[in-house]
């Protein structure tokens, strides 16, 4: 394998873990997860075989949007804890060879943030071109058509100042002006005051919406997505200041980089990924998530097994050697995966969470784990609008509501695809409110935490948690790490329409992955010598390649001779 352009970095083989602050788990009995919460939990992170633990936000802020929305980007917010408590998380996960990665969310601040409230006072104020203000339109409208993927609108009007300022999110976060140097500077002092804290590296959010053109000119696209995205995503103004960022902050430390990144493609994927070109580590990207759903639209498709290969395969195939991937099912934007890909009832449950596991673990790139996705945890069933706490959730109801949509329609869509489904407390027992909290929790629980939590999957060693501890131990391991982080890959059978298989190759050595995404039984054969079954996620072992019988859902890792 050439190396030219893959210089093998501690993060390749590492497999990350998120945890959701709010609802991990909570120390002090006031229903909120929190940091010492977190620190309590580290042995058991550890043990599934996670050595990075991507944080989401723990920054002080009015919580409009759980975090997201900061309004000081050097204090912890109090529901979660202390500085100190973060500084003890750093060196306790240190002990254990974890490493943390915080949430990077640099596109806007809260509008609660000294910066912002600087910025408003007045026309003349220093700050005021920190944010992006604008004058109407003639006839006072907004200054172009551009959405914001929380409310109708990217523009709020400020009556003091007679200007509109821009928000791609709520109009409680508005958009940073990285055109203004200043920001840039002042952004990037405090990625090294936490970088010398010690902390792994960051998770930039929407780190690829930073760059705005200067003559915001109105949206012509608004068939996929929010309307103006093709204006203020993935432009060469993005990749200039993360260049930038690289050259002034990132290069001083052997760090993991990760950027959310939609709307893009794997060109773009090369872009922000491939080493020589000094941006970032890696990208989350959203087309795998996107099939079975027209998000902004709020409709429900059929998920689409020869699709889903397709774009796994391309990301696969058109990365390789030439950037890195980031992995993964699930995240606090997601439902959850057995729900959405699996099934998520009776035996097949535990069945297929392995099966997906199995899937996605030996693909190359960094594996991330969703808090609770390693216990196979399930969408919970919400009734009324009123139950759910997700603004997008609330924004995207009401849209459909304002098309016609029935009431029943619209909450059977966010029972599929809200993002309240991850944020529902973890389980970690089967006693009240499952060992999250002592008090009433934030949100309240998936009832069936009684037959789905970490106590009890810790003692079964046929439980999803094991299983996906076996599958970190393969990537790490000398065995198959190897072929495992950088072997090629190539799709089997892309018109498939039930069963997902594909090759992994490295040296001599070959894998074969197998998995039934069907609730049937399946009857398939392939090429090559069977040399040894790695590993399976049901008790038999697979002996005949020529003759394979796969029970539902049903999935395999074999040692195969071409």
């Amino acid at each position: 394998m050439s190396t030219k352009h893959l210089e093998k970095r501690w993060w390749h083989d590492a497999v990350v873990y998120q945890i959701y602050p709010r609802s991990f788990n909570d120390s002090n009995g006031d229903g909120i997860g929190d940091i010492p919460g977190i620190i309590e939990k580290l042995d058991y992170i550890q043990e599934l075989g996670a050595n990075v633990i991507w944080l989401s936000p723990v920054y002080k802020s009015p919580m409009d949007d759980n975090g997201y929305d900061i309004s000081d980007y050097r204090s912890i917010a109090p529901e979660f804890g202390t500085m100190t408590d973060m500084e003890k998380l750093l060196y306790e996960a240190d002990l254990r060879g974890i490493k943390i990665v915080m949430d990077l969310v640099v596109n806007h601040t809260s509008d609660q943030h000294p910066w912002f409230i600087e910025s408003k006072s007045s026309l003349d104020n220093p700050k005021r071109d920190w944010y992006i203000w604008k004058d109407a339109k003639q006839g006072g409208s907004e200054p172009n058509n551009w959405e914001s993927f929380f409310e109708p609108k990217a523009w709020t009007f400020d009556e003091p100042s007679n200007q509109y300022y821009l928000h791609i999110f709520s109009h409680k976060q508005p958009d940073l002006n990285w055109a203004n140097p200043e920001v840039r500077e002042a952004v990037y002092d405090m990625m090294h005051f936490w970088l010398k804290k010690g902390l792994g590296g960051f998770r930039m959010d929407v780190i690829n919406m930073i760059g705005k053109p200067s003559d915001f000119p109105d949206a012509t696209i608004f068939d996929s997505g929010v309307a103006g995205w093709e204006h203020w995503a993935n432009n060469l103004l993005c990749h200039q200041y993360l260049r930038e960022m690289h050259d002034k902050v990132l290069k001083h430390y052997d760090v993991l980089t990760v950027g959310e990144t939609p709307f893009t493609n794997t060109l773009d994927g090369r872009f922000y990924s491939h080493p020589d070109r000094n941006e970032i580590s890696m990208i989350f990207q959203f087309e795998h998530v996107s099939i079975d759903r027209e998000e902004h639209n709020a409709v429900k498709k059929d998920f689409d097994l020869v699709q889903y290969k397709e774009i796994m395969s391309r990301w696969q195939e058109d990365l390789y050697q030439k950037g890195w991937n980031s992995v993964y099912w699930s995240n606090h934007d997601q439902p959850r995966a057995v729900s959405r890909y699996g099934c998520d009832s009776g035996p097949n449950r535990i069945i297929s969470a392995k099966m997906l596991a199995t899937v996605l673990h030996m693909m190359s790139g960094t594996p991330y784990i969703y808090q609770g996705e390693e216990l196979g945890m399930t969408n919970k069933h919400f009734s009324h609008i009123d139950e759910f706490n997700d603004l997008m959730a609330k924004f995207h109801y009401q849209k459909m509501i304002n098309k016609g949509v029935s009431e029943q329609t619209a909450i059977d869509f966010l029972n599929d695809f809200s993002r309240d489904h991850a944020r529902v407390p973890m389980h970690w027992d089967g006693s009240d409110n499952g060992g999250f909290t002592t008090g009433k929790p934030w949100l309240p629980l998936n009832p069936n935490y009684t037959d789905i939590n970490a106590s009890q999957a810790l003692l079964d060693h046929d439980s999803v948690y094991h299983y996906y501890r076996q599958l970190a131990e393969l990537r790490k391991g000398e065995e198959y790490g190897e072929i495992i982080v950088y072997g090629k890959h190539t799709l089997l059978d892309p018109q498939d329409k039930d069963v997902y298989a594909y090759l992994r190759s490295f040296g001599e050595k070959t894998l074969l992955i197998v998995a039934n995404f069907s609730d049937q039984i399946q009857k398939r054969h392939y090429s090559g010598q069977l040399n040894y079954h790695v590993l399976g996620n049901l008790p038999d072992k697979v002996t005949d390649l020529s003759r394979l019988t796969l029970l539902p859902y049903q999935a395999f890792i074999a040692e195969i001779t071409l």
